[in-house]
């Protein structure tokens, strides 16, 4: 009898240390922080998420997800409520986004703040104060490698079609005319230096006519002093008119009318050069065209 009833009182106490034990993990598992109530919602996938994920709020670990489910009232609407710590100070700014949990494929709750709307979000469920779940990076890095790998598709398509061997042989083309055109410049660079190296004769008998012209001025101001000497003297008018007479005949007078005719010369041949720049400028630089051949010339052809 008394060993019965150590049994017992060992398994009533057994039983009560257990109770005790897991109320005491209930309690600090639960009831050691008191949490807030929040739903998300959203229209897109929420693959990967699922009861007692983790909700991190601006990369700390506040809750957990209660569950995930349709919204009765909208089919196409998912819910997942959530519950954060206590005296966490949510604004109607915030949003989620699923956050990848390594290389298990789950995903975790992330609450961001966009700070557009400073206003306290209010506890529990209710329609107009859900948080929204935004598209994560992933999601949108997955998106924009599609648009990328569509535009790459059609950029191919066109590079294709600029290779084509009709295009091929365009450029080819196009490269001799290049060369052709190169050559040409070379041949006109060259006659352009021809006429350069013909015009400092030009600019030389310019200089020499302008030269002779000084000095026909000098003689007719020696020319004018003498007229002015003899004009005080009219004694000796008449001799030193002839004098002067002598000398405007055989001194004076040859050499303005040989440096009128250098001068005149020199004039046509400026005047032909502007008839030439004005009439035919790229004779200027590729030189004059032939000339038709005359009669007894090889290539003359009689008119009929």
């Amino acid at each position: 009898m008394g060993r019965n009833t150590h049994a017992l009182a060992t398994g009533l106490f057994l039983l009560v240390l257990i109770t005790a034990l897991t109320i005491t993990v209930y309690w600090l598992g639960n009831f050691q922080r008191e949490r807030d109530l929040y739903v998300i919602s959203t229209r897109a996938s929420v693959t990967g998420l699922n009861p007692e994920s983790t909700v991190f709020y601006r990369g700390i670990a506040v809750g957990k997800v209660l569950k995930v489910y349709f919204d009765p009232e909208e089919p196409l609407t998912i819910l997942i409520p959530i519950e954060v710590d206590k005296g966490l100070k949510l604004t109607r700014g915030v949003y989620a986004t699923l956050r990848l949990k390594g290389v298990t494929g789950l995903t975790q709750i992330d609450l961001q703040e966009s700070w557009n709307d400073a206003e306290r979000l209010p506890v529990g469920d209710h329609a107009d104060s859900r948080i929204p779940l935004l598209p994560s990076m992933t999601d949108r890095l997955m998106d924009t490698g599609l648009d990328i790998l569509a535009k790459a598709e059609v950029l191919m398509t066109k590079i294709d079609g600029l290779l084509s061997l009709e295009n091929q042989q365009e450029g080819i083309a196009i490269l001799r005319n290049l060369n052709v055109v190169s050559k040409k410049l070379i041949d006109l660079e060259d006659q352009t230096g021809k006429v350069l190296a013909g015009l400092p004769g030009l600019t030389a008998n310019a200089q020499n006519s302008l030269r002779r012209f000084d000095e026909l001025t000098l003689e007719l101001k020696k020319v004018a002093h003498n007229v002015k000497e003899l004009t005080d003297n009219t004694a000796d008018l008449a001799a030193s008119g002839a004098q002067t007479g002598d000398v405007l005949v055989t001194t004076t007078l040859p050499q303005v009318n040989t440096m009128l005719t250098d001068l005149q010369k020199t004039i046509q041949q400026v005047k032909r050069v502007a008839e030439m720049m004005e009439n035919n400028p790229q004779a200027f630089i590729l030189g004059p065209e032939p000339a038709e051949p005359g009669p007894g010339e090889p290539g003359y052809e009689v008119l009929r």
